[in-house]
């Protein structure tokens, strides 16, 4: 079961619980109010649609870093030329570094 934190809303008191889902929320232990809030205390690291890691982002090389934009660059702009048609395309900036396109 995940483990959700959150803040009374009326104490301001901020705590964790564990419990399914679809579960209430449970109420403040501190003053017993059940005007609780669910924060959001951590996000997985995510770039829309890149699920391969070049390091994580922050500790990735110049070079890991490099190549991923290499990877993905292409596929981007086909992407974009698929929607918007090559016209549209044609004059963005070329992100595919070392390439000639």
């Amino acid at each position: 079961m995940p483990t959700y934190a959150y803040r009374c809303q009326e104490c301001g008191y901020e705590f964790e619980a564990t419990h399914a889902i679809n579960d209430a929320p449970p109420e403040c232990p501190e003053c017993e109010s059940e005007a609780v809030e669910k924060r959001i205390t951590d996000a997985p690291t995510f770039a829309q649609g890149i699920l391969t890691h070049a390091g994580d982002g922050r500790k990735a090389t110049k070079e890991e870093l490099q190549a991923k934009w290499q990877e993905e660059t292409p596929k981007l702009r086909k992407k974009l030329e698929d929607k918007l048609g090559k016209d549209a395309v044609k004059d963005l900036p070329n992100l595919n570094l070392g390439s000639d396109d």
